[in-house]
């Protein structure tokens, strides 16, 4: 139903969403054919020996050739269909960017709401604009192998901002640990500590003389209570089950961290402000496609701009003025047209074209 959109799906979602976010989010991205799928399997079975239900939203592209997705992520986690502690929805993204379906963050909440503990996204192959999952999960991991290329590129994919914990899967490959080397190095530069570890020029100890003191005491400021997230890098095989240990831990204590820094609330109130624009910006394309659709001008207005009559932003201005029956504030007030699609000499606020 939330998925498909159909009549009265708010109702449904207003009388089940209103209950307190209670799942810990995991959110699984990373470049084709990383071994995402296969390490959310490794995970959802040590979950599942902990005696922890887990929930998985897979999210595929859809063609923008034939409309279809092959849902494929399923295949790799064939085993774990049988366990009815395990749940497993497959997504289309359905032409939607950003690496989410349009309705992936409603499916979380409705997970959340049924009862488990514990909610895996594995979203769309990741790229420079496909960085939703950042808004829909607690914690996000960013799953890379050895042929991802190099901390620079990681970098330029805006991997820096999202990752609460680097993932180099199939480590048993050349290049891994250079891999590793390169994304710490460039986490060091994200924090402005390229060179804190780095002895001074011919060995020279520098580290008394930056302390502030003479007598070899450091004053250093008073740490706050909760140190921050130092993002980790680590190294796993899901062909060979290595690594997932830590793994899990390390996701585990990050959302520890979240809850004790009270991080985890302000999260949840950033994901609740990005939900509110999100269901606002739907139903307003919504009302303008169905304006175009429905408007028999449409198809006039549209040959004025491909003849060069009329620009693309007066016909959706008035478009818009037909939405609002007024100009939005904000908006440049465009002339009025009469019945023979000219303009008239004055301005009007209140007219509906």
């Amino acid at each position: 139903m939330v998925e498909g959109g159909r009549p009265g799906v708010a109702d449904l979602l207003r009388e089940l969403l209103l209950v307190r976010p209670r799942a810990r989010r995991i959110g699984i991205t990373g470049p084709p054919g990383a071994g995402k799928s296969s390490l959310v399997a490794h995970l959802a079975t040590r979950l599942r020996a902990r005696g922890e239900e887990v929930a998985i939203v897979a999210v595929d592209p859809t063609s923008p050739f034939t409309g279809g997705a092959l849902l494929g992520d399923r295949i790799r986690m064939n085993d774990l269909a049988t366990d009815p502690g395990i749940f497993i929805r497959s997504m289309a993204t359905r032409g939607s960017l950003g690496g989410l379906a349009a309705t992936t963050r409603e499916v979380i909440d409705l997970l959340d709401a049924f009862g488990f503990p514990n909610i895996m996204i594995e979203t769309v192959g990741v790229g420079q604009t496909q960085l939703e999952i950042q808004a829909a999960a607690d914690t996000t991991a960013v799953v890379l192998v050895p042929e991802s290329g190099d901390g620079i590129q990681a970098m330029k994919a805006g991997l820096m901002e999202i990752a609460d914990v680097f993932v180099v899967n199939k480590s048993d490959r050349v290049g891994a640990d250079r891999l590793v080397r390169e994304i710490r190095q460039a986490l060091l530069l994200k924090a402005g500590m390229a060179s804190h570890d780095v002895p001074a020029h011919h060995g020279v100890d520098l580290s008394r003389a930056a302390s502030g003191g003479g007598d070899g005491v450091a004053n250093p400021p008073p740490e706050p209570p909760i140190p921050p997230w130092q993002i980790p890098v680590l190294k796993t095989s899901a062909g060979r089950g290595e690594g997932i240990d830590e793994f899990l831990e390390q996701l585990v204590a990050h959302h520890r961290h979240l809850t004790d820094s009270g991080l985890l609330e302000a999260r949840r109130e950033q994901r609740a402000r990005g939900r509110i624009r999100d269901v606002v910006e739907r139903s307003l394309r919504r009302r303008a496609l169905h304006a175009m659709e429905t408007d028999p001008r449409f198809s006039r207005w549209a040959s004025e701009v491909g003849a060069g009559r009329e620009t693309a932003y007066g016909v959706a201005d008035r478009i818009i003025r037909a939405i609002f029956g007024r100009v939005p504030e904000g908006e440049p007030e465009t002339q009025p047209e009469d019945d023979a699609g000219h303009r008239s000499g004055g301005t009007r606020s209140n007219v509906d074209d």
